[in-house]
């Protein structure tokens, strides 16, 4: 005999109780849905301890990576997602004390990331520091930010990302150090970021990532901004700052998260669960995800993406140990699985995991805002503080996410 709860109104667990009671009836139970179990075989996601702290696996059985019609605006340094060559003019210029020479005339080759870039991947490419289409990435840290958010997965190569079927939006908002020198005509200011926020609202994203972010006074533009994007229907996550250690400086855009309904301000926690050592504590942290800790697990707590070789790639003369004898061209075709950490990472996990909700049926800003945070696991004191927020993200929890209509 077959009961249906809907038809009745009533819950299925009583309904089956109340059947096993009786008897006639040899044994009762509700009749759950099955879901397929998706553990990727990406060679290189035993390194990924980031993404089973944060239950995906099971948010993947669920929705299964999100699809092609949820976009995902990555605003950053760019993004390795076309073949291209550019030429630059490299003058010299000065870091400190230290003179590098000037190289000239150089021509620099890009490529798309090979674990990111597929057909039809990339929307609406836009760079707001050159003035043009072509978002390239000369920094590195956009490509590992939009590799969270949705390296390809469970295809055998490399690593994982969190919403694997999303298309990505690379917007070019920040000027690296090789932009500068190569003489980008913007730097990324405010107003950068802004106009990046509206493009990326007005050309169809559903989700915003803003891993970036300053110190110093509000700013009205952004906030403004930030206000438009929800309005038009974008969740945007956004890093808490990294400066906890440095005198922990209210951080903007991060300080708006709280009053606006479907912002969320993110800060990091390492591989064991706890607050990383450089994230910030504020009042503002709304929920935490896996940034990583060096100090806590060494290399084996860096949250991993592909990216830039960094020895090839001259990612910067100083971090590269670069004599100024030995500076050459940097060259953005050659692609390595790299470790970095910071507040920057933890916010794509929530930009992916917004993007998998609204793949289950809720699109509202406010309301996947509201079920990242009430289901997330509590850390710290009891109930939201300014290390943790609301907790850390729990995938699965979050998708059956009772109470929201998340369940189906």
């Amino acid at each position: 005999m077959e009961v249906s709860a809907a038809a009745t109104g009533a819950d299925a667990e009583s309904i089956a109780r109340e059947l096993a009671a009786r008897p006639d009836v040899e044994f009762a139970q509700a009749d759950y849905r099955m879901y397929p179990r998706l553990h990727p075989n990406d060679p290189l996601y035993v390194h990924q301890w980031n993404f089973p702290l944060i239950n995906i696996e099971g948010a993947w059985d669920r929705s299964a990576g999100a699809d092609p019609s949820i976009i995902v605006a990555v605003l950053d340094t760019g993004v390795a997602f076309s073949s291209a060559t550019f030429e630059f003019e490299a003058p010299a210029f000065r870091v400190g004390p230290v003179r590098y020479p000037a190289l000239g005339r150089v021509t620099i080759p890009f490529a798309p990331a090979p674990d990111l870039a597929s057909d039809g991947r990339f929307v609406a490419p836009k760079d707001l520091i050159w003035g043009d289409d072509d978002p390239v990435d000369l920094d590195g840290h956009g490509t590992h930010v939009a590799g969270t958010i949705g390296q390809l997965t469970n295809n055998g190569s490399g690593g994982a990302g969190v919403a694997f079927n999303a298309r990505l939006m690379p917007v070019k908002v920040i000027a690296g150090e090789w932009d500068q020198i190569f003489g980008a005509p913007n730097s990324g200011t405010d107003a950068t970021v802004a106009q990046g926020i509206v493009y990326a609202a007005d050309n169809g994203a559903r989700v915003i990532n803003m891993s970036l972010g300053r110190d110093g006074p509000p700013s009205p533009v952004m906030e403004e901004a930030l206000r438009y994007a929800v309005s038009r229907g974008a969740v945007v996550t956004i890093a808490a700052g990294n400066s906890y250690e440095e005198g922990n400086p209210d951080e903007v855009p991060a300080r708006y998260g709280p009053s606006i309904a479907g912002v969320i301000t993110v800060g990091a926690i390492g591989r064991d669960g706890n607050r990383a050592s450089y994230s910030a504590v504020k009042s503002y942290v709304e929920v935490s995800a896996p940034g990583g800790d060096y100090r806590t697990h060494g290399n084996e707590g860096l949250i991993y993406q592909q990216m830039y070789d960094p020895d090839t790639a001259v990612l910067w003369p100083i971090t590269s140990n670069l004599p100024p004898s030995q500076l050459r061209a940097p060259r953005y075709d050659v692609f390595a699985f790299v470790g970095i950490q910071g507040t920057s990472m933890a916010a794509p996990h929530v930009a992916g995991l917004a993007a998998l909700i609204m793949h289950y049926g809720v699109t509202e800003p406010g309301a996947v805002e509201e079920a990242i945070t009430r289901f997330a696991l509590d850390k710290g004191a009891a109930g939201p503080d300014a290390e943790y927020g609301s907790g850390v993200i729990n995938s699965v929890a979050t998708l059956r996410g009772r109470g929201l209509g998340l369940t189906r």
